[in-house]
């Protein structure tokens, strides 16, 4: 018998009953029998309510998802309490979607409607919905965000307790379909944007506004130097020494955009700060390649200032954006699409937020991908030059 065979490494044969992937099993395996039936066979779905979805295989089998907000940081008792809906109601199966929704899917409309009425009645002790029914249609989605104060190392805000109190204020829109089209809301407590803020309809940034610290008498017998400068995306840190002839860093504050990537690698030079550290409140951006193409989100208001437990003005300016999209909009229409047809002038008037120097940005590489999108417009010469070479 083979060294293989008996579990050893063969050196003769490398390949032999080599292991070539030890990573999480295909989603495939995890799916409810239904699903796994239908697999490619569904015919429409339709929302028969706020946060409930019918769908429905050309096999004839039908079934029901019922979609609910969830907290991003969860205790283990609201997991296992999951555990026990999906026992109860889904034969063990449950599913979370990419904005951390839980999703319950049943196979009868009895089952949907006594699931539905048991997680409405399900509350925490302070009256708030432990599950609340929502976010599917043109409302607001479950809000995205970071780790913020509870587990990152460079955040310049909170992201669940600004999460928390922005969805509290927004409650109504995640319950209801009254807005013109769905409404993506995201938050990053840090200019490296873990959170894809910079693709969402309105999105919450933590910002630091003040350069990083070196602690000159412990950065060198902490940190490797040469990392700390090479983590710098623009060249801001450079080596240097102290009066006493210590090895340190400089840095370059007129270079440093405060991202926080030095501090990655040393814990000598942090940057958070209670006075310079806020929130920039982006708009407009979507992934969606509906109507028009994918768009990234511009600054409209660039610093709002930390407030915890609450953020008010961050509660503040997020309602008046959706109030004025909701009021003014199209049917179908995103908030960057309905901005855009108005005029971005017209945006700041009608969202009454001021308007500075400091809005007058944009990405610049746009011309790299002018032509990365499925909403390719031919021309005259765009046409005949396809046809020539067999493109049509």
């Amino acid at each position: 018998m083979s060294l293989g065979k008996l579990g050893y490494y063969n050196p003769d044969k490398p390949m032999e009953n080599r292991i070539t992937d030890i990573g999480p099993p295909h989603y495939y395996v995890m799916f409810p029998p239904v699903i796994k039936k239908n697999y490619g066979k569904w015919l429409y779905h339709e929302i028969v309510e706020t946060g409930i979805i019918k769908r429905v295989s050309e096999t004839g089998d039908t079934i029901w998802v019922i979609r609910c907000g969830a907290p991003r940081f969860m205790s283990v008792e609201h997991v296992r309490e999951i555990c026990d809906i999906a026992d109860k109601y889904c034969d063990g199966y449950v599913r979370f979607t990419t904005r951390n929704a839980i999703e319950f899917i049943v196979t009868s409309e009895d089952k949907m409607k006594a699931l539905r009425d048991d997680l409405m009645s399900r509350k925490h002790v302070g009256g708030s919905y432990k599950f609340p029914i929502g976010g599917t249609g043109a409302g607001i989605t479950g809000i995205v965000h970071t780790q913020g104060w509870i587990h990152c190392h460079t955040p310049a805000t909170d992201a669940s307790g600004m999460v928390k109190s922005v969805a509290d204020d927004l409650f109504e829109y995640f319950r209801d379909m009254k807005l013109p089209a769905k409404l993506r809301v995201s938050m990053a407590c840090c200019l490296n944007m873990c959170g894809a803020v910079h693709c969402s309809d309105i999105a919450m940034l933590g910002y630091h506004r003040k350069p990083p610290i070196v602690d000159d008498e412990w950065i060198d017998k902490l940190c490797e130097l040469p990392l700390v400068v090479a983590a710098c995306p623009t060249g801001a840190v450079s080596l240097g020494k102290t009066e006493s002839g210590l090895p340190t860093v400089k840095i370059k504050k007129d270079r440093c955009m405060f991202c926080g990537n030095c501090y990655t690698m040393c814990q000598c030079t942090p940057l958070a700060d209670k006075e310079g550290d806020g929130v920039v409140i982006l708009a407009g951006g979507k992934i969606s390649n509906r109507i028009s193409p994918p768009k990234f989100s511009k600054v409209v208001v660039p610093y709002l200032p930390n407030e915890p437990p609450r953020w008010p003005s961050v509660v503040k300016t997020v309602r008046q954006i959706v109030e004025a999209y909701a009021r003014d909009a199209r049917k179908y229409e995103r908030l960057g699409d309905w901005a855009e047809r108005i005029g971005w002038e017209r945006f700041f008037e009608k969202t009454g937020l001021p308007f500075t120097e400091k809005s007058i940005d944009d990405y610049r590489l746009a011309y790299d991908t002018y032509r990365t999108t499925t909403q390719f417009k031919y021309t005259e010469h765009a046409w005949a030059v396809s046809k020539a070479v067999g493109g049509i």
